[in-house]
């Protein structure tokens, strides 16, 4: 899919497939009637690695980069994640802010042209039960806002076994190629 055609996209679907030692992710676009449609990324990442980086393919051949992004540091509490596209070329970065995530987990992301939005949980009560539970599995939701105004979002589904979140983006401006490494490093880098 060429970038005009990514940017155009207003609704992704991001699956986890069930593995034991690996985290795998499926990024699509979504129908009209909101079943999965192309395949934009396909993720694998190892878990347990001191220093994350995670490479986002085209598709599960694994052949072709859509981007990838990866740690500045070793295992680091506010970890800033660097965002590259498929030539290796910089386009933004994330990085979760250890104070505020104390309470609601808060993400802040920034593309390298100026762009900048914060992305919080949306409830402060499922927040707080997923940190003082075993509950991993409850739905959530991040909404990503820039001035006021929303930008995008991501909604974990309720599912037992397998992961799925609905990625809703408000601002045609916002790089896709950023949006799909944020939804995928929610699920992936959440839980640390």
């Amino acid at each position: 899919m060429d970038l005009s055609t990514l940017q155009a996209q207003q609704t992704l679907i991001v699956k986890q497939r069930f593995t034991m030692m690996i985290n795998r992710y499926e990024v699509r676009t979504a129908t009209p009637d909101g079943s999965d449609g192309t395949m934009l990324a396909f993720v694998e990442q190892k878990r347990m690695k001191l220093k994350e980086e995670v490479t986002l393919f085209r598709d599960d051949t694994k052949s072709e980069v859509f981007a990838a992004f990866k740690a500045r540091s070793v295992i680091d509490l506010g970890a800033t994640y660097d965002v590259k596209d498929h030539n290796g070329t910089p386009i933004g970065l994330f990085k979760k802010d250890f104070a505020k995530s104390l309470l609601r987990s808060t993400w802040h992301l920034e593309s390298t042209d100026g762009f900048r939005t914060t992305g919080q949980e949306r409830s402060i009560f499922v927040a707080l039960v997923r940190r003082f539970s075993d509950l991993s599995f409850l739905p959530y939701h991040f909404d990503f806002v820039a001035s006021g105004r929303p930008v995008f979002s991501v909604e974990k589904k309720f599912k037992l076994f397998r992961d799925k979140y609905t990625v809703t983006i408000h601002d045609p401006q916002a790089d896709r190629r950023l949006i799909v490494a944020m939804a995928v490093a929610l699920d992936a880098l959440q839980g640390r």
